[in-house]
């Protein structure tokens, strides 16, 4: 067996987190509607899907060749939250697809994500609900992913399908985020502090409210309103508690679990240029654009970190 033969069972589906923030500051630099940024969005989006492509072959080989693994991934109560970043990620390349005119290949990006995500949605649920071990200390904002990843849908579910449908994804991601919420913060607030390794995902917090608000928009048909204006806000005060606590997340070793930083800041900047779109208040102009800043400089630097982990095989090892 080769060495990277060796590795494969340990590729963990947490590899799509890179997707998720990478084709998020596509989607931020696309919502900027300038020539500039349209040109390096479109670069950054064929970056995001080769990538996509890369890990998801790597993926199907670990399903191929060692499916043990991957019913302990699956199955783990911590891990099974990450592989809903699968669909999610072909759910954000189908909204960045539809931004620059692919409406075609968008529309099939979404179907199939879609699909998949209510299957990996009702497994989660299904597990959470039927089961003989979960423990408090489980639980962590990776819970967020795969049920509140269904806020996702409408942004361009809108225009590829019955309202319908958007409304029914969008109703299961709104209602269960206060719920995971309240059982996330009576952990974190009551009980042993969360593993240093998974602290970033505390960022997380930010991307229900964010997305939530950039999909409520899509299906009131463009209008702000006074729900509208609440998920915005609370997005904004996550964003603004998480940057204060900075100094403890640039206390943390590097994982991959930091690529879950990134997701929620590009949700915050996409929504911050909708709300300069729809106020025309330069503020959250420029709120977007530092936070693009902010999340284009954390995509290189962890770019380079995980090349570098990879390379000595500090990733999908034993224990990872």
């Amino acid at each position: 067996m080769t060495d990277n033969e060796f590795r494969l069972p340990y590729f963990p589906a947490s590899f799509f987190g890179m997707v998720m923030g990478i084709t998020g500051l596509s989607i931020a630099l696309l919502a900027v509607n300038a020539s500039v940024t349209l040109m390096a969005g479109k670069a950054v989006l064929a970056i995001a899907t080769l990538l996509f492509i890369g890990l998801l072959v790597a993926y199907l080989l670990k399903v191929a060749r060692f499916p043990d693994a991957v019913q302990v991934e699956i199955r783990h109560p911590v891990k099974m939250n990450f592989v809903p970043a699968i669909s999610i990620s072909l759910i954000l390349l189908s909204i960045a697809f539809y931004a620059i005119g692919q409406t075609q290949l968008s529309f099939w990006l979404w179907s199939v994500g879609v699909a998949a995500h209510l299957v990996l949605t009702l497994w989660v649920l299904h597990h959470w609900i039927h089961h003989d071990f979960f423990k408090i200390e489980h639980s962590t904002p990776a819970w967020f992913i795969p049920i509140v990843g269904n806020i996702l849908v409408p942004i361009v579910g809108v225009h590829h399908a019955p309202a319908e449908i958007s409304w029914f994804f969008f109703s299961i991601g709104i209602v269960f985020w206060p719920v995971i919420m309240a059982i996330l913060f009576n952990r974190i607030i009551f009980h042993p502090p969360i593993i240093d390794k998974l602290i970033p995902t505390l960022f997380i917090f930010i991307a229900p409210p964010a997305v939530g608000f950039i999909s409520y928009i899509a299906l009131n048909g463009g209008v702000l309103d006074g729900f509208a204006r609440v998920l915005y806000f609370f997005g904004a005060f996550m964003t603004l508690l998480m940057l204060v606590s900075a100094g403890k997340f640039l206390q943390v070793k590097f994982a991959l679990s930091c690529w879950a930083y990134t997701f929620p800041i590009a949700a915050i900047s996409i929504a911050s240029f909708k709300m300069f779109h729809l106020t025309d208040v330069m503020l959250y102009q420029w709120l977007g654009m530092a936070l693009l800043g902010l999340l284009s400089l954390m995509i290189l630097v962890f770019a380079w970190k995980t090349i570098q982990a990879v390379r000595h095989r500090h990733i999908c090892t034993p224990g990872h």
